[in-house]
């Protein structure tokens, strides 16, 4: 669309140029009195004449008046002579001024060459600009078949430089890809062991823990190009673009010699085949079809390696991750508290920040968080210093942008009502109070009726210690804390509200985990249900049942017997500690925010402070990644 606006524009000049031309061209010009050789002749004779310009046979005439006219004499006389001839007095002949000018010049012959050939020359520049337009048009019409690849690290093209220390934590991904770092900076070295280099590298793991980065600290590390492209920029509208790009970014790379190949998103047209929509011509496994044949393509010697990104291994086509294509499978995992703390360190470069900041505390506040999370943290913490007018960053803006980047930003503008603020604190009053009296919960941090986000307030959970298993009774004890919301406005109110949707729902989820995946039920150790992948709208939207009704029944008396079973739980808590909710939420009233230190001040008070018995412990167990808010 630009460039059809630009040509319009520059056709359009080119028409007011010519057309001014014409115009100027066209124009008559201004033409004196003319006179005949006698009518000459009798006004010398009066004096009216004061100059005579001769050129050739015309002659410009100037009055006394200074206007003017034109004439002509005999070719074969002088002017005097023929004046003379014609009767005029020679004493009036010599007041007259009488010049001479060369005939001849470059306006007399290139004015009338310009006024034709101009015109043909703008003309013939314009159908110019047409072809060569169009032979461009076909030119790139056939360039879209050629990758957009992005290339960094390579003579001519200085970007930042990306390194190995600049990817905290992720210890056991970079030992496994300082091996392919030496392989291309010393191939010959594993050549002559007759050791055979991985042609393919797959970083799997959750979004913004630093696929990409990682990728790319290789291609510094090792000095060699990288090339980096996403795998859903292979596939356009047109039958054989993404098999074409394929061949043309392998072939690239092939000419820079050493080279990194990094495919982003893998899944993007990696997926299994024949799980969705299409046959065998689909655009999206022609594509892969010809990834699978590059791959095959390299030879022992060859010094490209292929790195390539998802964050859902598991819809990948087994023909991509068989040894000989993606050898490797790197795991990179959210970070721990220890790398937490070193990426923050990272991230917190080049900006100022106060004597009193400490990233432990920050590192301890946000597990779950990926790298691309906490970059989000420190940067929303910068934002908040700017706007408050400061001049370096405080412990309090980086504690603040946590909240931030977990609920959303704070709503002032939404001010409850008198009622609706009462609900609001004895429901999350509930939710701190359930959680407290259990010995398998997490410590509550924080707790909040200012809305954030679409949330009308919130209790603020934090893990003592890192922790990827998790047992059925601290599951029990999650839901019993959801229900505690719940629970409380119930046992004050006498009614529910519709502030309890979000807290229900998790808990069913959750009941439904522990009966279909977790096999923590009554049901015993058998998982029900496959998720059947179907490509529509980006979602999963199938489930295959693997069980007939009767067990369906049964599913569902156990997912509701969870649900009871929590909600009495935390019904039985709160009737036993009643004094106490009033108390929290008479203080979450006046203050609206309870900070850790506070709320167990107000713990101690109660007349019950130890922790209700933990639930009964089982053998099974589950390996989860939990963000805990």
């Amino acid at each position: 669309m630009k460039n059809l606006v630009k040509n319009f524009v520059f056709i359009l000049l080119i028409f007011l140029v010519i057309s001014g031309l014409f115009t100027l061209f066209s124009q008559p010009f201004e033409k004196g009195k003319e006179l005949s050789i006698t009518q000459l002749a009798e006004e010398v004779n009066q004096g009216k004449i004061k100059k005579i310009t001769v050129t050739g046979d015309e002659l410009q005439i100037i009055y006394q008046d200074d206007s003017k006219a034109r004439s002509r004499k005999e070719t074969e006389l002088a002017l005097s002579q023929s004046l003379i001839n014609y009767g005029v007095d020679k004493e009036k002949l010599k007041e007259v001024e009488i010049k001479t000018k060369k005939e001849g010049g470059a306006m007399v012959w290139l004015g009338p060459v310009l006024l034709i050939l101009l015109p043909l020359l703008f003309f013939g520049f314009f159908f110019w600009m047409i072809f060569r337009q169009a032979k461009t048009g076909a030119t790139q019409a056939f360039d879209f078949t050629r990758a957009k690849a992005r290339l960094f690290g390579a003579e001519g093209h200085p970007k930042e430089k990306i390194t190995f220390k600049d990817v905290a934590g992720l210890k056991e991904a970079k030992e496994e890809l300082e091996e392919v770092v030496d392989f291309l900076r010393n191939p010959k070295k594993y050549l002559q062991m007759g050791a055979r280099i991985p042609r393919g590298v797959l970083l799997v793991g959750p979004p913004g823990t630093g696929k990409t980065l990682l990728s790319r600290a290789v291609a510094s590390e090792a000095g060699v190009p990288f090339f980096s492209i996403s795998g859903s920029e292979f596939v356009e509208m047109f039958v054989g673009v993404g098999a074409s790009r394929v061949r043309d970014l392998f072939s690239t790379a092939k000419k820079a010699g050493r080279a990194v190949i990094f495919i982003d998103e893998l899944d993007a047209v990696g997926r299994l085949r024949g799980a969705g929509i299409g046959g065998g011509h689909d655009e999206r496994e022609q594509t892969l079809n010809q990834i699978l044949v590059e791959m095959d393509g390299f030879e022992r010697d060859d010094t490209r390696i292929v790195i390539s990104a998802t964050n859902r291994p598991d819809v990948l086509d087994p023909a991509l991750l068989r040894p000989g294509r993606f050898d490797r499978r790197v795991v990179l995992d959210l970070p721990d508290i220890n790398d937490r703390q070193e990426i923050l360190k990272i991230h917190c470069r080049g900006k100022p920040l106060a004597l009193n900041i400490n990233l432990r505390e920050v590192a301890e506040r946000t597990p779950g968080f990926s790298g691309a999370d906490l970059a989000n943290v420190v940067n929303e913490a910068a934002i908040l210093a700017a706007r408050r007018n400061k001049k370096q960053i405080f412990q309090e803006e980086l504690l603040e942008s946590i909240e931030k980047v977990l609920l959303g930003p704070e709503r002032k503008s939404h001010v409850l009502s008198k009622k609706e603020k009462e609900i609001a604190a004895f429901h999350e009053a509930g939710h701190a109070l359930v959680s407290t009296s259990l010995m398998e919960t997490e410590p509550v941090r924080k707790i909040s009726i200012m809305a954030r986000g679409v949330a009308a307030g919130y209790t603020l959970k934090l893990p003592k210690e890192e922790r990827k298993i998790r047992t059925k009774s601290e599951f029990l004890a999650e839901m019993a804390t959801l229900l505690g919301g719940y629970c409380a406005e119930k046992l004050k109110f006498g009614e529910i509200t519709t502030g309890a949707a979000n807290d229900l729902k998790r808990a069913s989820e959750l009941a439904r985990k522990l009966v279909k995946e977790y096999g923590m039920s009554s049901l015993g150790p058998v998982s029900f249900g496959e998720k059947e992948e179907m490509i529509f709208l980006g979602k999963e939207i199938s489930e295959q049942r693997n069980y007939s009704e009767k067990i369906a029944t049964q599913i569902d008396k156990e997912v509701a017997k969870f649900i009871k079973d929590a909600e009495t739980k935390a019904k039985k808590i709160l009737m036993k500690r009643k004094v106490l909710l009033e108390k929290i939420a008479k203080r979450l009233i006046e203050k609206e925010t309870i900070e850790r230190e506070e709320f167990e001040e107000l713990i101690k008070g109660g007349k019950k402070t130890t922790k209700e018995k933990p639930l009964p412990k089982t053998k099974g167990s589950v390996k989860v990644k939990v963000k805990s808010v």
